[in-house]
């Protein structure tokens, strides 16, 4: 091959190289484009769902936190930000975010702890322990609705079991959804009782998941049941700790159903929470605008709680 055939040569081999990498990037592009299209093809049904219960709910509400709306409920006006400006100046507000507030410190540790004790007393292989296992459990299987009608028949002034006993014991009947005093410690039980089931199932498989050989050789070395709980049960459990404190905090900020049944935010509005306060804005006075504007806030709460905690309280969690 003379020099005149290798400089026609060389150059159509690059030619070549570049169409075939041209070639497979565009066949990378294409495959790519197909894998999402297919992945959203999928997430569709999902995506409206969301669109449906979520996405548009939110839109609405910001439209009608900046209306103001006759005793019908239809808009009549625009409001702008009217309905925040009043919100922040109402003593009502405030009230319900300290009702909140006592709710939640009430019933997150109280939950928390209670689950994270039976979960370490029961998640060994002993004889008997699926049993209590299904045991306390069973709260995550009943609705809210049929949990407060349960424990209003246990928190009955005449007919209820607990005041039965006081009696026995020699004590006075209590009133516990009618007293100022009482309503709001009353209610934090139920709750308590009706979250204790999804924690303790969480926290159940978390200490479930821990190696066995890591707490085997800390026996091993002389550590005791609860050196080793503390010392590598609890850090290697803070992932899911973690998780249940995010959750617990926002059920608790949402809790309605319980308060709607049980005592209607009373008596004296001291378990007027701030979602039930929401429901009466727009359910009983109709006003929706006001009703969407404390929504919004709500929803402003639980997002700056949440992001709180991840900047707080992730930086101590041990991932494995």
């Amino acid at each position: 091959m003379n020099a005149m055939e290798e400089t026609l040569v060389i150059p159509h081999q690059a030619q070549n190289t570049e169409k075939t990498l041209l070639q497979k990037k565009t066949s990378v592009r294409a495959r790519h484009m197909r894998e999402t299209a297919l992945g959203l093809l999928f997430l569709a049904p999902s995506l409206a769902v969301f669109s449906i219960f979520c996405f548009y709910p939110l839109i609405r509400s910001v439209y009608l936190s900046m209306q103001v709306t006759n005793p019908r409920g239809k808009v009549v006006d625009f409001a702008g930000f009217d309905n925040f400006k009043a919100m922040f100046e109402s003593e009502a507000f405030y009230q319900n975010l300290l009702v909140t507030g006592k709710f939640a410190l009430y019933t997150v540790p109280t939950t928390i702890i209670l689950a994270l004790l039976l979960a370490a007393l029961t998640a060994g292989a002993r004889p008997g322990m699926k049993l209590f296992q299904s045991v306390f459990s069973m709260p995550v299987a009943i609705s809210v609705g049929t949990g407060a009608v349960i424990w209003n028949l246990l928190f009955h002034p005449t007919a209820g079991i607990f005041n039965y006993f006081l009696k026995l014991a020699g004590f006075e009947a209590v009133p516990w959804l009618s007293d100022p005093a009482w309503a709001l410690f009353s209610v934090s039980v139920m709750t308590v009782w009706m979250n204790l089931g999804f924690t303790y199932i969480v926290l159940l498989s978390g200490i479930q998941a821990i190696p066995s050989d890591m707490q085997e050789s800390a026996k091993i070395d002389g550590a005791g049941m609860f050196i080793v709980f503390f010392r590598i049960t609890l850090p290697l459990l803070s992932p899911t700790l973690f998780f249940t404190l995010v959750v617990s905090v926002i059920q608790s900020l949402q809790a309605f159903g319980q308060f709607h049944i049980m005592t209607k935010g009373g008596p004296i509005h001291t378990t007027d929470v701030f979602v039930y306060g929401v429901f009466r804005e727009a359910f009983v006075n109709y006003r929706f605008g006001m009703a969407s504007a404390e929504a919004l806030v709500l929803f402003a709460i639980i997002l700056i709680l949440t992001l709180v905690q991840f900047v707080v309280l992730e930086r101590k969690v041990h991932y494995r």
